[in-house]
């Protein structure tokens, strides 16, 4: 039974021991009542800890929960109470689970015995998933995931917002309009590259409450974050409507009811060929009430220098960013069963400037006659109640989110009004447009979920949520102009969802799974009379409802602890609405999509690796495009169909190193065209492929800690990326193409886990680069536009904890 020993500690362990001062203090700690496998893999994560079984028998044993804050010891005392086993220390940080001794008969004294040796330093602990919703070990999710850890995020990353977790996980990519106003897709199911009524393709979610819903990714910044979870899609019957390629969720770090602590950093940044920028902020976690109270607060701020000048202004560097925000939880947790957290966040974006320039010049540069600012005001309050009930989690939340996005464009001249016919006369100067989203989401939901081992448990959950998106257009500036039609889109959705896993045969997991969605859309145009807003569709802004049926299935087989194969097969779809063509109004449908995945993944003491291959149908898709003018809209351009494959792996061949490399491939093509929309938008479509995905990207990256004198230590780590090429959109006229750069990375901390000094280097190239082949969309006919790399940086840092 020694290898079963050895298997066990293996799943259960930590990467290394830590020294034993520091296993003595306390954790939160949440373990359901499971098979002792199962409870002390969750435990060994949760109190950075090892755990062996020494016998297959106790890893089956039923184990009681363990909910609160407790040392390891004591949460191993309390899981193994009245079962017939015990838990011992054999080293600092390592705990070997045997059967509890009977109880001693007299007889003389023992001779003594030797110690047994300190264990051997073990392999990192399991990897949860915790957007399955019932916490998930990644070995037994049956699909394409990845988990981003955040205590391997820098502050220089984490300052990054949505662009570190596009450089982190291969499967996902973002337009580069600009921070605040980009789309994000996973395992390209990608519809368009402009941000108009259609939901949006990935959800995103902070902690349980959904971030955006038709709305641009709000790049909120990634400080203090517990974990980051890509799950690839669709994943209609946890998530519903949206998350046609996948979903997103950023954990964040909760307040800590036993620990007074504070954090502080800044730095500048300088960047090459442009103007400097700086960045600070700080983290403090207040004990409120012992035990039982505790508040955690957020504050920063970060201005990135401009690097793109403007030849017809005379100006340099106008592309100025600043963001500034925060955010604030406050936990009650009256026992150990109840924890209810409150949470406010809020940031703000402001951009002096588009990022484009001329793709004909040194690519930092353009001629414009304007500026073109942009503007991303972002809000969320939610409020979270979880109960353990024994095995059983219950789970309630209510929140709601805002968005405020203000986006102007140069566009061209505009026509002698008594002469409309004939081209504008000379010297005429270019007009201005301005695009205002608003956009209100407001999410109520309850579910219960039981955690088993292996991956087994069941899950049932009701949801309710209301989105409002007003979308205003002018021409000629934003007080001054004139109003042009604008749009409004309701939806209400009203769901029943849930799924049950179950282990058949030891090494087998099946899960089936459903939801049950009834969504009510609504929409009406704004700003002009129903004269000027001439209506292609009759019943455009008419209500109307859509049920939906999203069925789910998926097995795992583990031929071996550390491994697993899987085969999954999931729907997802999203409503429709209505949207605004020049002065015209008209409905577009909803569009469903249906993946099949297969793929296996290897956790083991030194490598760990996955593949996936997937195959989606995608029909009736719904785009964003532009019209005839320039504006979005939304029309449904056809059917299609995208093939991906996935292969990531992560080698440790040395004490304190870390490899880590990535392929993505993909290949995606309009089937069945929609020839109906032609003519006024986006030119002629063949069956080319989808936008802002390319066939082929990759990513190498590396880690590496050691430990310095006087107790500090060096951790450095850099990274290389391929990004292939793509196009910009769909049709003749949006087919630009784009990509197929390099983006690179390294940064080195001296410190330790109080105080640190950090160089941050990011384009080490120094390469343009083009990201997004876009700069005015009323342009794009007779203009070809860029969007660079920014140049090579340099960020040098502090940081310090109290």
């Amino acid at each position: 039974m020694v290898r079963a020993a050895s298997i066990a500690l293996a799943i259960a362990g930590t990467a290394a021991a830590l020294p034993a001062a520091a296993q003595e203090r306390a954790a939160e700690i949440d373990t359901p009542a499971v098979a002792a496998q199962e409870a002390t893999r969750l435990l060994a994560r949760q109190g950075r800890i090892s755990i062996g079984i020494r016998e297959p028998a106790l890893a089956r044993l039923p184990v009681k929960a363990v909910r609160g804050r407790y040392t390891p010891a004591q949460a191993l005392e309390r899981m193994f109470a009245g079962t017939g086993a015990i838990a011992r220390r054999v080293a600092a940080a390592s705990f070997i689970v045997e059967r509890a001794p009977p109880p001693p008969a007299p007889r003389p004294a023992p001779r003594p015995q030797p110690s047994l040796p300190p264990a051997p330093d073990p392999p990192a602990a399991d990897i949860i998933v915790t957007a399955t919703k019932r916490d998930v070990p990644l070995v037994d999710y049956p699909g394409g995931a990845q988990v981003i850890a955040g205590e391997t995020l820098s502050l220089a990353q984490a300052a990054r917002g949505t662009d570190l977790i596009e450089s982190r996980a291969a499967s996902v990519t973002s337009t580069h309009l600009g921070p605040g106003r980009n789309k994000l897709f996973i395992r390209g199911i990608a519809d368009s590259s402009f941000v108009g009524p259609t939901q949006a393709t990935v959800g995103q979610y902070w902690g349980n409450s959904r971030i955006t819903y038709s709305a641009p990714d709000p790049s909120l910044r990634l400080y203090d974050v517990k974990s980051i979870e890509v799950l690839e899609g669709p994943q209609g019957t946890l998530y519903g409507a949206g998350s046609l390629g996948g979903v997103v969720r950023v954990v964040p770090n909760a307040p800590d009811a036993g620990e007074r602590s504070a954090q502080l950093w800044g730095g500048v940044l300088a960047t090459q060929h442009g103007k400097p920028g700086a960045d600070g902020g700080a983290i403090v976690n207040l004990p409120l009430v012992d035990e039982t109270l505790a508040l955690r607060v957020l504050g920063f701020g970060n201005v990135e220098g401009g690097y793109i000048d403007d030849r017809a202004r005379g100006l340099r560097d106008v592309n100025r960013v600043g963001t500034v925000g925060g955010r604030a939880t406050l936990r009650y947790t009256p026992t150990n069963d109840w924890t209810i957290d409150l949470t406010a966040l809020g940031q703000r974006i402001i951009g002096d400037d588009s990022q484009y320039a001329d793709r004909v010049t040194d690519g930092l540069s353009r001629a414009s006659t304007v500026a073109q600012p942009f503007r991303n005001e972002y809000w969320l309050t939610d409020l979270v109640v979880r109960k353990s009930l024994g095995a059983v989690e219950w789970t309630s939340s209510i929140g709601y989110t805002g968005q405020h996005v203000f986006e102007q464009y140069e566009g061209p001249a505009l026509p002698d009004p008594l002469r409309p016919m004939q081209a504008p006369p000379e010297g005429a100067e270019p007009t201005t447009y301005t695009q205002t989203n608003r956009i209100g989401l407001l999410t109520a939901e309850t579910r219960l979920a039981r955690r088993g081992a292996n991956g087994a448990g069941w899950l049932i959950g009701a949801s309710l949520l209301h989105n409002r998106a007003r979308v205003a257009r002018r021409m000629g500036g934003p007080w001054l102009g004139s109003a042009l039609t604008g749009v409004r889109n309701d939806v209400d959705e009203a769901t029943l969802y849930g799924d049950y896993a179950v282990s058949p045969l030891t090494q087998v997991t099946v899960t089936v799974g459903g939801r049950l969605t009834h969504s009510r859309l609504g929409g009406q145009f704004r700003d002009v009379a129903e004269a000027v807003a001439l209506r292609v569709d009759p019943g455009a802004g008419d209500s109307r409802s859509e049920t939906r049926l999203l069925p789910s299935a998926a097995i795992v087989w583990r031929p071996d602890p550390s491994a697993s194969l899987f085969a999954r097969y999931q729907e997802g779809f999203r409503p429709g609405g209505i949207a605004v063509r020049q002065d015209f109004i008209q409905r577009f449908a909803g569009d469903r999509v249906a993946t099949t995945e297969v793929g296996g993944r290897w956790d083991g003491r030194s490598l760990d690796a996955s593949v996936t291959v997937s195959h989606t149908s995608w029909r009736n898709i719904q785009a964003d495009i532009v019209d005839g003018f320039g504006f979005p809209t939304t029309a449904n351009i056809g059917d299609g169909r995208i093939w991906s494959v996935g292969l990531s792996a992560r080698w440790r061949p040395l004490a304190g190193l870390e490899l880590d490399g990535a392929i993505y491939l993909n290949d995606s093509r309009i089937t069945d065209p929609a020839f109906s929309i032609l003519p006024v938008s986006i030119g002629a479509i063949d069956e080319s492929r989808l936008p802002n995905v390319a066939h082929r990207s990759g990513r190498l990256g590396f880690t590496y800690t050691s430990a310095l004198a006087g107790g500090s230590r060096l951790d450095l780590s850099g990274y290389a990326r391929y990004i292939g090429q793509s196009t910009l959109g769909i049709g003749t006229i949006l087919g630009r193409l784009q990509g197929d750069y390099f983006d690179t990375g390294l940064e080195a901390r001296i410190g330790n886990d109080r105080r640190g000094l950090t160089l941050t280097a990011t384009n080490l190239l120094d390469a343009r680069g083009n990201r997004f082949a876009l700069g005015s969309p009323f342009l794009i006919r007779d203009q070809e536009h860029i969007t660079p790399l920014r140049p090579r940086s340099i960020r040098l840092g502090f940081d310090l904890a109290f």
